[in-house]
């Protein structure tokens, strides 16, 4: 169980943080920029969350949940041990994967690009979903000069296009959908 009494400890004020296996690491390193764009993700996710309610509430719930275990994950460096560690789990994905497929089965098929926008519910999850993918270019950048969980990875893919198809399904399934027209205003 987790318990913080003290908000502040001053122990980051030299421009360092501490990762959950006691090394200290620079605030501007590439893993600190990943936890920190998943933690964005889950704040912009938190705002769309105050325009949902039934299943979509509850999936959003569950993501938020897993966006405290990605960055758990993420402030974990790998070292080859795997016990007692929280680590995204491929489970994890495949209820993302279920909840796109079941999702998208009832959307109208795409015609064109979906612009950001229609239902303010569908506003706030593009945004997310923008989020969420400066979050994967984090992570994916982070594997490319460390190790790190192979699941994380494709959470982070894959919560893009959970976002985006939810988004779709708060447009009316959709049907009101804003589309790009190319050269419209030539």
């Amino acid at each position: 169980m987790v318990k913080l009494n003290k908000i502040y400890t001053k122990t980051g004020d030299g421009g360092q943080t501490g990762l959950s296996d006691g090394s200290r690491v620079s605030k501007y390193s590439l893993r600190v920029a990943a936890i920190g764009a998943v933690d964005e993700t889950n704040s912009a996710i938190g705002v769309a969350r105050l325009d949902t309610e039934g299943d979509h509430d509850a999936m959003l719930s569950r993501i938020q949940n897993d966006l405290f275990d990605l960055g758990a994950d993420l402030s974990m460096p790998e070292d080859g041990k795997t016990e007692d560690r929280l680590r995204i789990a491929p489970a994890q994905v495949e209820r993302l994967e279920r909840e796109i497929d079941a999702m998208n089965a009832a959307l109208a098929p795409l015609k064109s690009f979906v612009l950001p926008g229609g239902t303010a519910l569908a506003a706030h999850l593009h945004l997310a979903r923008a989020i969420a993918r400066r979050a994967e270019r984090a992570i994916v950048e982070l594997a490319a000069q460390e190790a790190i969980n192979e699941a994380a990875i494709r959470y982070a893919n894959r919560l893009s296009d959970h976002l985006f198809v939810m988004a779709r399904a708060a447009n009316n399934d959709g049907m009101g959908d804003v589309l790009w027209v190319p050269g419209k205003n030539r």
